[in-house]
């Protein structure tokens, strides 16, 4: 934990970081999510945030410093599960890469993270209930099996198939002791509870519809403009270049074993469902230990499940490293490999186990230790401090210019500078992204603007030129035309061009007829 803090204060401006952060701020200004601003995420990760953020101060590294603990808590429940059927020694060290590779891997305030940290909460209360067949653990596993849905619905999905899958199956194949409808019961009851509770403030709120609508809003747009191919990386043209086609045949072949994980932990869910089969067909014909074979038997199931929210949203590498707390257990049992069954691997094993480790070391001492040496510009927002590679132009010229509180607009997509400098957007959208939010929400982007038009803008140009990389599903007829930023180009004069932490430029742009900034 005291080695994640090292990253609290590090920014590269990335813009899905914001929008967690600015919906925690329009909580605490008394607004109501789906109501009064738009999102397509669960409401707790807002209200977690917000509670962080009014208990403890109003500032980006409060709101880091959970993630540190969570960070802690993934390597805990790594190590407690994989030692249950590995050593000692290899359960530490793969709690261990899982502590120092997980969260450095994107250490940011995102929804996916505290989704995470619930859904290990409720596969080890699952797994505690098939261990020791107490309906306590039912009704907890249920409960924070909800809570993990209302974080991030895809998450809470995938959890309740495997969960449930799994303990079907340890009851099938090894029924001694399963109280199945009393804990089903027990586990609905469990379920039932924290949703009924959001239900019932939302309603108050006048906002049921505007939420449900909110939910399932991504199954229409999200998904496919996120469409990839499984394990898709996510690098350009300019990444690859760097990796593998500069620098010594020494360089290439420390930064090819330094990313070796980023190929490999996309196979483990599929490596746990071939064990799925194993031991099935083991527990089928009454050929195994039934308390280790219940182990696989729900574990691999959860996986599965796990991955079936991965593949639903976007199966990436970065979705897949979300839930490395989870999927780290897979790679602890082939690095011990006791369980693994055939009589090739016990050969190959050490050259495996070495290899992957070497790998994951090399992951853990590259871009993240490299970036915070690199990091020394440090600011002050009005958020808190952060470092960066160069300092944030962006940042420093709207804390010159635009009052505590005011509104403006950064578009397309980039929410964080909302919160760091204080301000707000136009309307009820942190950020429209052009192929992938719809007409109508781009109309209304238009009716605010018209109604009530901002002093300033923010406009990044070269917006497009990331959708191939990071949203190659995007239908090109989508983005053939971007009336926001035609109606910002007719509407606002160029002032100065201004470089953000992760060197993309922005516009600063003001209202035609009005002056520019002279400092």
């Amino acid at each position: 934990m005291l080695y994640l803090t090292l990253f609290l204060r590090y920014s590269a401006a990335d813009p899905d970081e914001g929008i967690i952060l600015q919906g925690a701020q329009r909580i605490l200004q008394g607004q109501v999510p789906y109501r009064d601003f738009f999102s397509f995420y669960t409401p707790l990760s807002y209200y977690w945030f917000a509670l962080l953020l009014r208990l403890f101060g109003n500032r980006i590294e409060v709101a880091r410093a959970s993630l540190a603990f969570f960070g802690a808590v993934f390597a805990l429940f790594t190590y407690v599960v994989s030692r249950r059927v590995c050593s000692y020694r290899t359960a530490l060290l793969t709690g261990t890469v899982v502590g120092v590779v997980t969260m450095p891997y994107r250490f940011l305030v995102l929804h996916n993270w505290d989704s995470t940290f619930w859904a290990c909460l409720a596969i080890y209360a699952g797994l505690r209930l098939v261990e020791s067949q107490n309906t306590r653990w039912a009704f907890l596993a249920g409960s924070l099996v909800a809570i993990t849905g209302l974080s991030e619905q895809s998450k809470g999905v995938g959890l309740f198939l495997g969960l449930v899958a799994g303990y079907l199956l340890v009851a099938w194949l090894a029924p001694k002791g399963a109280a199945v409808v009393q804990d089903g019961l027990a586990f609905a009851a469990g379920g039932a509870w924290p949703t009924l509770v959001v239900l019932a403030y939302f309603a108050r709120q006048g906002a049921v519809t505007a939420m449900l609508q909110g939910w399932f809003w991504p199954t229409r747009h999200y998904s496919a403009a996120n469409h990839v191919l499984y394990g898709s990386q996510n690098w350009s043209d300019k990444t690859r270049a760097l990796l593998f086609s500069s620098g010594t045949m020494l360089s290439r072949a420390i930064k090819l074993a330094a990313v070796t994980p980023c190929f490999l932990v996309p196979v483990l869910p599929i490596l746990a469902g071939v064990l799925l089969v194993y031991w099935t067909w083991r527990g089928y014909v009454r050929d195994a230990e039934p308390r280790r074979m219940s182990y696989y038997l729900f574990l691999t199931s959860v996986i599965l499940g796990m991955l079936v929210s991965v593949v639903m949203v976007r199966p990436d590498i970065v979705h897949f490293m979300y839930l490395l707390p989870l999927f780290a257990v897979v790679l602890a049992w082939f690095v011990d490999g006791r369980d693994i069954p055939g009589t090739l691997y016990p050969s190959i094993r050490p050259v495996f186990a070495t290899v992957v480790i070497g790998g994951f070391a090399l992951m853990s001492l590259g871009w993240p230790l490299v970036a915070l040496k690199a990091a020394t510009q440090e600011q002050v927002t009005r958020r808190g401090s952060i470092t960066s590679l160069q300092e944030d132009e962006v940042v420093s010229f709207i804390q010159s210019h635009a009052l505590p509180g005011e509104r403006i607009l950064v578009y397309p997509y980039l929410p964080l500078y909302y919160y760091l400098t204080g301000t707000r957007s136009p309307g009820a959208y942190e950020y429209l992204q052009p192929g992938m939010s719809t007409s109508e929400q781009v109309e209304g982007m238009l009716r605010d603007l018209k109604a009530h038009p901002v002093r300033v803008v923010l406009l990044e140009p070269s917006f497009a030129d990331k959708i191939p990389t990071s949203w190659p599903g995007t239908p090109v007829a989508n983005i053939w035309r971007d009336p926001v930023s035609d109606y910002v180009l007719r509407h606002y004069h160029l002032c100065r061009i201004l470089r953000s932490a992760s060197t993309a430029s922005f516009f600063y742009m003001a209202r035609q007829g009005e002056s520019c900034p002279t400092d």
